[in-house]
C-alpha cells in the first residue's frame, strides 16, 4: 500500500497533508539509505492529485493513563529527525490516511523499525519504544501532548513555550517533563488543533478558541503576542458527565440544595450562574440541564461549543471570528438575537462576557422563561452589578 515517491511529490504531500507530519524536514536534508523494502505493493499518485489535500487522519488509540515520556537528549531529537524524515518520503500519507487508526500505527511502527534497523541507530529496546510512540503521536495525534490528553484526571494542560508544560491534577498545577522539539513544533501543533474546527492561528491571527473533537476547550496565543513561543491552554472534557447527586457526593452542596436546583431546572426559572474561573460555571450549567423536558426546543449559543445537552430537541450555535480581511465575524449577540426567530422554548448562553446579556434577559422577558447562561463574577451581587 505504500511505497518509495519522488521527492517533489513527496514534500507536496508532507506540506499538502492537513497538519500530518509536525516535525520539520531539516535543510539542507541529510544523506539517506534507500527506503526498506516492504513487502505491499507500492501506491504511485497519480501526478493530478499530488497537492491534493489529504483526509482527516485517523483518531489515535492509546491506554488512558499514559505515562508522561522521560526527559529527552539531543541526541534522541536528532534520531527522531532522521528517522521522521526517512518516514515521510517512505509512506504515502493520503493513503495512510485512508487506514484505521490501529492500522495506520501499526504500518508506521513497522516502516520505523525498518528504517532504524537500515540505517544502524544504535538504541535500547525502550528508546525504541519511545522513538515508535512520539513518531507515531507526531503523524497521527498531537505530538507530545498525547499522553496528557489520554489521562482522565488531569483537569487542565498549560503549554508556555516547548520547554516548559503545566497540568492541573487533584486542583493542583505541577510541571511535567514534556516537551516540544522546539517551537515551530508546537506552532504546528496548534494550528492542527484549530485547523479542525475552520479557524487559523499566525501573526496576522494570533489569538484563537477551538475545541479538540471530544470537547476539550482549546486557546492558542501565538507569536508576536506569546514572547516566550506559542501558549496553549486546554480545559479537558470529562468523558463522564457530572450529576447533581455526585456533587452531593464531593460536598459540593448539600442535598437540599441540590433538591432546590433540580427544581429550578424543572419549573423553567430563568438562571445565570456567577463565579470565577475554574469554579465549575459549566459543569452545573451541565448539571442544570439534564432537568430540563425532553419535548422542548433548545438553543444554545456559545464561543466555543462545550455544553453536553442529552435532550433530542437541541440547536448548537458558535459564534465565528473574523477572516484575515477582518470580515465575516458573527457575535454572541448575533446569534442571541437570532435565536428569537428560531422559536426557541429555552436559550442558553455558554458565558456572557459583552452586550449579548441585554439580549438574553429580554429574551428571559418576552416568554424564553427557563433560559440560562453563566457569567465571570466574584458573586452574586457583583454579578447583578456586571449586568
Amino acid at each position: 500500500m505504500f511505497g518509495k515517491r519522488g521527492n517533489e511529490g513527496t514534500k507536496d504531500r508532507a506540506a499538502g497533508a492537513g497538519g500530518l507530519a509536525v516535525a520539520e524536514r531539516p535543510s539542507p536534508a541529510p544523506q539517506r539509505d534507500p527506503a526498506p523494502s516492504r513487502a505491499v505493493e507500492p501506491v504511485r499518485a497519480a501526478p493530478s492529485d499530488v497537492r491534493e489535500p489529504a483526509r482527516a487522519a485517523p483518531t489515535v488509540i492509546a491506554p488512558p493513563q499514559a505515562a508522561a515520556p522521560r526527559e529527552r537528549s539531543g541526541s534522541y531529537y536528532e534520531t527522531k529527525t532522521q528517522v521522521f524524515a526517512a518516514l515521510i518520503d517512505t509512506i504515502d500519507l493520503s493513503q495512510l490516511a485512508r487506514l484505521d487508526a490501529e492500522s495506520a500505527r501499526e504500518e508506521i511502527r513497522d516502516i520505523v523499525n525498518d528504517i532504524i534497523a537500515i540505517k544502524n541507530f544504535a538504541m535500547t529496546i525502550a528508546e525504541q519504544e519511545d522513538l515508535l510512540g512520539d513518531i507515531c503521536n507526531d503523524v497521527l495525534g498531537y505530538g507530545p501532548l498525547e499522553p496528557l490528553l489520554m489521562r482522565d484526571d488531569i483537569a487542565d494542560i498549560m503549554v508556555n513555550g516547548a520547554r516548559k508544560t503545566f497540568i492541573e491534577v487533584g486542583g493542583k498545577v505541577i510541571e511535567t517533563n514534556v516537551r516540544f522539539r522546539d517551537n515551530q513544533q508546537l506552532l504546528n501543533i496548534c494550528q492542527r488543533i484549530v485547523s479542525q474546527v475552520g479557524r487559523r492561528v499566525d501573526e496576522a491571527s494570533p489569538i484563537c478558541d477551538a475545541r479538540l473533537p471530544d470537547g476539550s476547550r482549546v486557546n492558542v496565543i501565538a507569536p508576536p503576542l506569546a514572547i516566550d513561543g506559542a501558549v496553549l491552554t486546554i480545559r479537558k472534557f470529562k468523558k463522564d458527565k457530572l450529576t447533581l447527586d455526585q456533587l452531593v457526593q464531593f460536598g459540593a452542596i448539600s442535598p437540599e440544595g441540590a433538591t432546590i436546583l433540580q427544581i429550578i431546572g424543572r419549573v423553567r426559572c430563568n438562571v445565570i450562574i456567577s463565579g470565577g474561573t475554574g469554579s465549575g460555571k459549566t459543569t452545573l450549567l451541565n448539571c442544570l440541564t439534564r432537568y430540563i423536558d425532553e419535548d422542548e426546543r433548545i438553543i444554545t449559543c456559545e464561543d466555543t461549543a462545550e455544553l453536553q445537552l442529552q435532550q433530542p430537541h437541541v440547536v448548537r450555535l458558535e459564534t465565528r471570528p473574523p477572516n484575515i480581511e477582518g470580515e465575516g465575524e458573527v457575535t454572541m449577540r448575533e446569534l442571541v438575537k437570532n435565536c428569537l426567530r428560531m422559536r426557541p422554548e429555552r436559550i442558553i448562553v455558554g458565558e456572557v462576557r459583552g452586550p449579548e446579556v441585554f439580549d438574553l434577559l429580554q429574551a428571559m422577558n418576552t416568554g424564553h422563561d427557563g433560559s440560562m447562561g453563566t457569567i465571570h463574577a466574584n458573586s452574586p451581587r457583583e454579578c447583578l452589578n456586571r449586568m
